[in-house]
C-alpha cells in the first residue's frame, strides 16, 4: 500500500519501507516538507477517464449584482498574490506595481482585536472542505486550467498552514523552540526548520526564494 503527502506529493511505499503506515508514530512527519502524518492519504488507483465534450465557454457578464466588495485586507492579499504571479512570469514592472498596491492596502487594513487561532483554524478547514472543492468544480465546468493550477498550489499551502496551526495548538511555544520559520515568497508555503528546503515542495523554486520570519520570541 502507498500513501501520498497531500502537501508535496511524497509517496510512502510500505513495501519499500518495510513498515506499515499505520504503525508509524503520530509524531512522524513527511521527510520532504515536514507535514504531519495526518495529511497523508491512501493512493487511489486511476479510473479510466470518461470522454469529455468541450463546449464553448460563455463570455463573462459583469453585473453589479454579481460583484462582491472586498475589504482592504482581502485586496492586500489579492495584490500580493498577483505580484507573486508576475514574479513567476518574469514581469518585474507589473510585479512592482502590484506590490505597491499590496503595501498600500496592508497599511490601511485595520487590526483585528479578537483574532485567535481557533477561528483561523476553522476558516482554513472551511476552505479545505468547501472553498477549494467549489472553486475546482467551477474551474472544471469552465475549462479554466489557470484557476485549476492556482487551486493546486493554494490547497497544498492551506493544508500545510492548517497542520502547523494544529501542531502549535497541541504543543504551544515548544513547537517553535530552537528552530526557524521560512516562507516561500512565490507560493506562500511555510516551512519550519533550521534551514529552508533546497526546493519548495509546492512550487519548486530554490531555497533563496524563501524568507525567514523575524520578530518572533519564544518564552
Amino acid at each position: 500500500m502507498k500513501y501520498i503527502c497531500s502537501v508535496c506529493g511524497y509517496i510512502y511505499d510500505e513495501a519499500r519501507e518495510k513498515i506499515p503506515f499505520s504503525e508509524l508514530p503520530d509524531s512522524w512527519k513527511c521527510p520532504v516538507c515536514k507535514a504531519p502524518k495526518s495529511v497523508f492519504v491512501p493512493e487511489k488507483k486511476e479510473q479510466p477517464k470518461a470522454e469529455v465534450s468541450l463546449e464553448p465557454v460563455p463570455e463573462a457578464v459583469s453585473e453589479e449584482g454579481d460583484m462582491v466588495k472586498l475589504s482592504a485586507g482581502e485586496l492586500a492579499a489579492l495584490c500580493s498574490n498577483l505580484a507573486r504571479g508576475c514574479e513567476k512570469q518574469y514581469k518585474p514592472e507589473e510585479e512592482a506595481l502590484f506590490r505597491e498596491l499590496a503595501d498600500y492596502f496592508t497599511a490601511v487594513t485595520p487590526a483585528v482585536s479578537d483574532a485567535n487561532l481557533e477561528e483561523l483554524a476553522a476558516l482554513m478547514q472551511g476552505d479545505l472542505e468547501r472553498g477549494y472543492p467549489a472553486v475546482n468544480a467551477a474551474a472544471d465546468k469552465a475549462g479554466d486550467r489557470g484557476t485549476k493550477r492556482i487551486c493546486v498550489w493554494g490547497e497544498k499551502v492551506t493544508n500545510m498552514l492548517n497542520s502547523l496551526i494544529r501542531q502549535y495548538q497541541e504543543e504551544g511555544e515548544a513547537f517553535l523552540a530552537g528552530t526557524e520559520i521560512w516562507v516561500c515568497t512565490v507560493c506562500g508555503f511555510v516551512y519550519v526548520g533550521d534551514k529552508p528546503p533546497e526546493l519548495c515542495p509546492v512550487c519548486k523554486v530554490p531555497a533563496w526564494k524563501f524568507e525567514k520570519t523575524e520578530g518572533r520570541s519564544v518564552g
